[in-house]
């Protein structure tokens, strides 16, 4: 069975949450919210906070709070891997990075080649498109590197083959 929690990063996380978002897990983000409506966000949508603010953690229920630690968005990453027992994805970039939004089917070529840069048309791989935002996405180097960054952190947690 898949993984079906959901989080909220404050403000303090953004990159943490971009990350999460890249491999698929629901993470709301939203820095212009103070840490108390982030908290309320929260708890009204089931969700587990991520926060830096020793505050707010002790304000929220211990099982639907995690406490992160240090700067480096991947070393974040691998701490709450690791303390939430992730399931890797099965795919990359299924949702949107910037509104979190679920990703549309993949494109087919025609529209696909329409909405992307002329050095991408044709690569292989599907090309999707957000359906709240419109960002399109792709499979180009900045995958190869997301998969080295996280065989670093996290060794042997990525199957082979995706990308």
């Amino acid at each position: 069975m898949a993984f079906r929690g959901r989080f909220t990063a404050d403000a303090q996380l953004g990159r943490l949450a971009r990350w999460l978002r890249a491999l698929g897990f629901d993470c709301a983000y939203d820095e212009s919210l103070p840490g108390r409506q982030q908290l309320q966000q929260s708890r009204q949508q089931g969700r587990i906070l991520l926060t830096r603010n020793r505050v707010l953690l002790r304000e929220q229920k211990p099982a639907s709070a995690f406490e992160v630690r240090g700067d480096d968005p991947l070393e974040q990453l691998r701490q709450v891997v690791t303390a939430m027992a992730l399931p890797p994805p099965v795919q990359l970039y299924t949702r949107c990075m910037l509104d979190n939004a679920e990703l549309g089917p993949p494109l087919p070529p025609a529209q696909a080649d329409a909405l992307v840069p002329a050095g991408v048309r044709g690569i292989p791989g599907p090309v999707r498109q957000c359906p709240v935002c419109g960002r399109v996405y792709w499979q180009g180097s900045h995958v190869r590197r997301m998969r080295a960054a996280l065989e670093r952190v996290l060794p042997g947690w990525l199957p082979e083959g995706i990308g």
